[in-house]
């Protein structure tokens, strides 16, 4: 191969690895129109009942997708399925069902205070990393770690101790989206690792496959599978777009670009999520941050992307 070939085709490798950069931001802009715009008007149905809603329905569009590769599926190893079936349960059944609870106290919390404190995932990423992968972390880690979950604090309590007597929901809002970010941190990681073998496409159809079955069950069991009769037709149209933009769509896009991308850079292009986020909630809401609350942020932000530049540098 000449000289020249070689040359564009290193640039067309970089040209595709931008824009998987960007696929995975346009699926975190995708996640916090869903966090602000659509899930928050579930919030009357039960929390499991929603997440499984919403996993079956893709489950459904994509069966195509199974069809096509019925035999590779069947021939995968059984530590890929189970890679694929802990991205299911971590991933999308407990952080799913995490965020949403969260973003259900509409009436208690700005919003994009809860999506904020998810974005603490890449710490919980790096930690779940050095216990599966014993990767050692070095001191700057757990200073930037640090910094980055009392910038969490900082925004969503101020200078003040939460009072859990007051019948605030706050604290227990920030609880769950704390939930959410170890779970979506650690599904970072092993969606990574599922992926290895898989296609993009094929991952995308295993994880929600999986997370519906799970679900089915969650639901089944907390007695929350009978309330189909309860969702409104608006509901209805709420978790086909949920399905149709932000579910399926958004887990492709990124699964498209997880592949191609380190999972530290995908966490720093995901910072798209909270940014969409706190201008939606604005826009909408008229909920806006207060300068404490914006300095608190700024300290999570640094410390969230210095936490992702030391995995970035490590590899």
């Amino acid at each position: 191969m000449s000289s020249t070939k070689v040359n564009y085709f290193n640039k067309y490798l970089g040209m595709m690895k931008n824009f998987s950069a960007l696929f995975v931001v346009i699926a975190a802009i995708l996640w916090g129109i869903d966090g602000i715009v659509l899930r928050p008007s579930l919030y009357s149905l039960p929390v499991p009942f929603v997440v499984f809603t919403g996993c079956a329905i893709v489950t459904i569009i994509l069966f195509p997708v199974l069809i096509k590769n019925f035999h590779f599926i069947r021939s995968l190893s059984k530590n890929d399925l189970i890679a694929f079936f802990a991205v299911a349960l971590i991933g999308e059944a407990v952080g799913t069902m995490a965020i949403t609870k969260a973003l259900f106290y509409v009436n208690y919390i700005n919003l994009s205070i809860v999506i904020l404190i998810q974005k603490l995932q890449p710490v919980f990423a790096l930690l779940l990393a050095s216990i599966l992968l014993k990767e050692k972390l070095n001191k700057q880690f757990f200073i930037w770690g640090g910094i980055a979950i009392a910038g969490a604090y900082l925004m969503t309590f101020g200078y003040s101790f939460p009072n859990f007597n007051t019948g605030d929901k706050t604290a227990i809002a920030a609880l769950f989206a704390f939930v959410a970010a170890f779970s979506f941190g650690s599904s970072t990681v092993l969606s990574k690792i599922a992926l290895k073998n898989v296609s993009f496409e094929v991952g995308t159809y295993l994880r929600f496959a999986f997370a519906a079955v799970i679900l089915l069950f969650i639901s089944i069991g907390t007695g929350d599978f009978n309330s189909f009769g309860s969702v409104t037709a608006t509901q209805w149209i709420v978790f086909a777009l949920v399905a149709l933009l932000t579910g399926g769509p958004a887990i492709f896009l990124y699964y498209y670009g997880l592949k191609r991308i380190s999972a530290s850079i995908a966490t720093i292009c995901e910072l798209a999520f909270p940014l969409t986020a706190v201008i939606l909630e604005y826009i909408i809401h008229k909920n806006i941050l207060s300068p404490v609350q914006w300095f608190g942020a700024a300290i999570l932000f640094t410390g969230i992307i210095k936490v992702s530049s030391l995995h970035i540098n490590k590899n």
